[in-house]
């Protein structure tokens, strides 16, 4: 691996952007294929799981599923589920297996149309090259709402991007906006710190831990659901930005859910709407809301039942399980006092958005995320995407669903190359 230091303007036939797995699976495949390329991280291997994310982070996603081209979990626990640290540990060796040529502690700066491909330019020099593959993630800037700036100053700000445990929050109430994992893991884990939580709940995904004996990812992968294709779901910009189902990884395999955080102590409140002197005003909508996820996860579960019958039976499934409706306060709270209330820090567990400020080429839509074809960005021949939500299946956004990813878009800037002069390989140049 090189970092750090200088090098020489150079052309190369691929840059890829981003050391995480996607990137790191992509080189992989590239290397397969003989395509000449670097990898340009802007910190170290695995930079968000080491610098962004809060310390008791636990992988939705069971450690049997940890998958990558040519790789897998190799530890004594498969059906648990690695924590930040092991995670990185796992990429790390990853990247040492395939010997991937990384320039770590280099930031890009400005990508650029440059006829017959484009420039790159880094923070330790500039590079020519015919293919480019964005590979940084969609987790790069928090989303906070707008409504934001109406919060009085004497109150906290956080956002999931910066929290790291309880003990930076001031003592005091907090409310948590959004509750897709992060959202209810970080209200969980504040909660059992002392702390009275406040949930803002906006739409969700609700998911049991298990189900029939089995971690409920066994289902969705065996199922084939985690491999419905983007092409094949009525309205994929819905489906690209659906929250993460609301689960937690633990030893126990517990579920996580609100009716969990009520029995708790943790208060429900509707959507965020609003902050108005001093005040926080919630949508009424509550019941609706929790009661389309309460839908939707038990048409899930009716669709694993028909297919354990079709398949006449898995050995070891349990019985058929059906779980309790979310329970909501009835009227809903449409309003709160923040300063009566206790409330000394918000913390802002609204998702994050893509970073595509250095991005010089006109690929991007009007709310600043770049256009695709199933990871082929339109109207840019030779640049690609990863490691995004649904990019061409539901497991894209997962480690297990980089390889399909990484293999297809590979293959794609292949034979781009090869349009392009017949060959696959740039000649070096000054």
């Amino acid at each position: 691996m090189m970092s750090g230091g200088h090098f020489p303007a150079a052309s190369v036939d691929a840059v890829i952007i981003g050391a995480g797995h996607s990137g790191l699976a992509a080189s992989h495949c590239l290397a397969e294929l003989g395509v000449e390329h670097v990898v340009f991280e802007r910190g170290e291997v695995a930079n968000t799981w080491r610098r962004e994310r809060w310390d008791s982070l636990t992988l939705l996603t069971p450690n049997w599923l940890a998958t990558l081209p040519g790789y897998r979990y190799q530890g004594d626990d498969p059906d648990g589920y690695m924590n930040s640290t092991e995670l990185v540990r796992f990429i790390e060796g990853y990247a040492g297996q395939a010997q991937a040529p990384i320039h770590a502690h280099t930031m890009v700066t400005a990508v650029t149309p440059d006829d017959p491909g484009y420039r790159v330019e880094t923070t330790e020099g500039a590079w020519r090259t015919r293919a480019v593959v964005l590979a940084n993630g969609g987790f790069n800037t928090p989303a906070v709402p707008a409504c934001a700036a109406g919060l009085p100053g004497h109150i906290a700000q956080f956002t999931a991007h910066d929290y790291r445990n309880p003990g930076q929050l001031p003592d005091g109430g907090v409310m948590v906006v959004g509750a897709s994992a992060t959202g209810l893991q970080i209200a969980d884990e504040i909660h059992r710190s002392g702390r009275p939580v406040t949930l803002a709940v906006g739409e969700h995904v609700r998911l049991p831990r298990c189900y029939r004996g089995r971690d409920i990812y066994w289902w969705m992968c065996h199922t084939g659901l985690m491999d419905e294709r983007y092409d094949q779901v009525d309205d994929i910009v819905r489906a690209r930005n659906l929250p993460s189902p609301q689960l937690v990884g633990t030893p126990e395999q517990r579920s996580l859910d609100l009716n969990s955080l009520t029995d708790k102590g943790v208060r429900l409140v509707g959507r965020l709407a609003a902050v108005r002197d001093g005040k926080a005003l919630f949508s009424g909508g509550l019941r609706n809301v929790c009661a389309l996820a309460d839908l939707k996860m038990n048409r899930l579960l009716n669709e694993i039942d028909q297919w354990i019958d079709a398949q006449g039976g898995v050995p070891g499934a349990g019985d058929m399980e059906r779980y309790p409706d979310t329970r909501v306060e009835h009227p809903p709270r449409l309003g709160l006092d923040l300063a009566k209330d206790g409330i000394k820090s918000v913390l802002w567990a609204t998702g994050f958005r893509p970073d595509y400020a250095w991005l010089k080429a006109p690929v991007l839509d009007r709310k600043g995320f770049v256009k695709h074809d199933g990871g082929v960005v339109t109207g840019a021949p030779g640049m690609y995407l990863l490691g995004l939500q649904f990019l061409r299946t539901r497991k894209s956004s997962f480690i297990h669903g980089a390889e399909d990813d990484a293999r297809f878009i590979s293959q794609h800037l292949f034979k781009h190359l090869e349009a392009q002069s017949g060959r696959s390989a740039v000649p070096s140049c000054a």
